[in-house]
């Protein structure tokens, strides 16, 4: 159990926070990712001819409505995730796992845009909230001495929890009736 001070010193800011930023970053990947795809599937696919058709044809057929439903699936993880690290102060594993994945996959998001040498969905909120906030964060729960130690582990364990939540939510979102239907 955390103490009155370490609560009080983390509080909402750090915790619900991270949902606020899921929030924005995730915005931005809505509001762009349809007409991305639209644009740069065709420029990647050439660019790319060791990756299979099957993975061309998947990511094509992603419509707005199930990409959507995959973000709002993830939303319910990252505000578990935020009530968790809410409720016990910020020391909770699952709170500070999400947050680093959360950080870890902006700079994912960096990397694509930089390999890409252009614009990819994520790439502006990246650099300006996801990655600053998980540090920001993190600094915090450290200062309030709940952050638990870190190891190249845990790391992969918060990217790969990251990649497998999202690639779950898509599957769900895509297994519900009229997926990949285009308005």
């Amino acid at each position: 159990m955390t103490s009155t001070s370490e609560t009080a010193e983390v509080g909402g800011a750090v915790t619900w926070g991270l949902v606020a930023a899921w929030a924005l970053h995730d915005a931005e990947e809505l509001a762009t990712v349809a007409a991305w795809v639209r644009r740069n599937a065709p420029v990647l696919r050439e660019r790319y001819p060791a990756v299979p058709e099957a993975v061309w044809r998947r990511v094509e057929s992603v419509d707005r409505r199930e990409f959507a439903v995959a973000v709002a699936l993830v939303g319910l993880y990252v505000v578990a995730a935020g009530a968790a690290g809410r409720a016990s102060g910020g020391s909770s594993a699952f709170y500070q796992s999400v947050l680093y994945g959360f950080g870890l996959h902006g700079l994912v998001h960096m990397g694509q845009a930089a390999a890409l040498r252009r614009y990819t969905p994520g790439s502006v909120t990246s650099p300006l909230v996801v990655v600053p906030f998980t540090l920001w964060a993190r600094g915090r729960l450290r200062r309030a001495g709940v952050s638990r130690p870190t190891r190249p582990r845990d790391l992969v364990i918060a990217l790969g929890g990251a990649g497998a939540v999202a690639l779950a939510a898509h599957a769900v979102a895509q297994s519900l009736p009229g997926a990949g239907d285009r308005p």
